[in-house]
């Protein structure tokens, strides 16, 4: 979709010329995504006003604190934010039920509003560890097809949202930085909007968004560096040895710590993204959410042209089995993610986590 010289399109607008490719679609989609967008325009509000709004901090939970499912400290705009997915999204008569990082269970729909045919899944505030220190955060969300026979009145299970990556209907993910942007896939390209702050709508400014192919930066938290797996090992010194070393070229770190940050750079500039499986707590196979953040974030990059990984398999193909399911996760530029995909499907010798080729080649030398 083409940004017209005279105007740029809304967010309604463009969901409305993509609804036109599906003669019989109803507008409960379009509906949903609005109503997910004002939760997002909600929460940019209360991030923007920080303490003069007293939103920084931990949620005080009667003065005790409180935790959330994960055992994480919830601070006061997680729990805001949360509240703000909840109760713009449960009255439209677009949903069957929700899922939050948040909450422990399924979210019902009220039995005094409408039920749709539609699952929404989301994190409410993404690096919500860094909002007392301003930097940037954001929102991640994923809609599902829900179960017929939830849509006529059965009750939610967590098994309803156990479906693949490849099954979401539409992603995406709102950022609170120095402006406020909504990048969105509803399986046709990626697009990105900026909030006007004065109409108050979301402006198409990055139609057909693109992650290239190579890259020079990557990302991963290099104080696990010991706990890494041989072949992310491999993988971030060969990038560390620069020219000298077998890439031939010298690569940037980056790490902000917020997921969110991390995925809307790789977008505009390249990139990839580590959070791999390794060995600091073997009971997690992962620290990030499968259903909540490594789903719709893969979904973005795939349909972007970039690729989203376990290391092992394509992330969007990962049965899920657990409604707070931990995952690793690798994301960004093609080229790179299946570079580490290369280096996880090659032998390893188990006695000293070292890859084979290796090996041979330090006793060939």
């Amino acid at each position: 979709m083409s940004l017209s010289p005279r105007t740029t399109p809304t967010l309604t607008q463009y969901l409305i010329e993509e609804r036109r490719r599906f003669p019989d679609a109803s507008g409960d989609f379009n509906a949903l995504i609005l109503d997910v967008a004002m939760a997002c325009k909600a929460i940019a509000k209360s991030v923007a006003y920080g303490a003069l709004a007293d939103m920084y901090g931990n949620h005080a939970a009667d003065q005790g604190g409180s935790v959330n499912v994960q055992g994480e400290t919830q601070k006061k705009l997680d729990v805001v934010s949360n509240e703000l997915f909840i109760r713009m999204n449960e009255w439209g008569g677009h949903l069957a039920g929700m899922a939050s990082e948040e909450m422990e269970a399924p979210y019902d729909i009220p039995a005094n509003h409408p039920k749709g045919k539609y699952l929404l899944v989301f994190d409410p505030l993404d690096g919500s560890s860094n909002i007392d220190v301003n930097v940037s955060v954001g929102s991640i969300f994923s809609v599902l097809r829900a179960p017929s026979d939830t849509v006529e009145g059965r009750a939610l299970t967590d098994a309803d949202f156990f479906q693949p990556g490849v099954q979401q209907v539409a992603a995406g993910y709102a950022l609170y930085g120095p402006t406020t942007m909504l990048v969105l896939s509803v399986g046709n390209g990626v697009a990105g909007f900026t909030l006007d702050p004065v109409m108050g709508e979301f402006m198409l400014t990055h139609p057909e968004l693109k992650v290239p192919e190579n890259t020079q930066e990557f990302a991963i938290n290099a104080s696990n560096s010991r706990f890494w797996e041989a072949p992310v090992k491999r993988y971030v010194d060969e990038c560390m040895a620069g020219k000298t070393g077998p890439r031939g070229k010298d690569f940037n770190m980056r790490w902000i710590a917020s997921m969110v940050a991390e995925a809307h750079r790789i977008l505009m500039r390249g990139g990839v993204f580590m959070y791999p499986r390794d060995t600091k707590d073997p009971s997690k196979p992962g620290r990030l959410r499968l259903l909540y953040e490594a789903n719709p974030v893969g979904f973005i990059m795939e349909q972007a042209g970039g690729r989203a990984s376990t290391g092992r398999v394509p992330m969007l193909t990962v049965q899920p089995t657990n409604l707070h399911q931990r995952i690793g996760f690798v994301f960004g530029s093609k080229n790179e993610v299946e570079r580490i995909e290369r280096y996880h499907a090659e032998p390893v010798n188990l006695d000293t986590n070292t890859p084979l080729f290796v090996e041979r080649s330090l006793f060939r030398d």
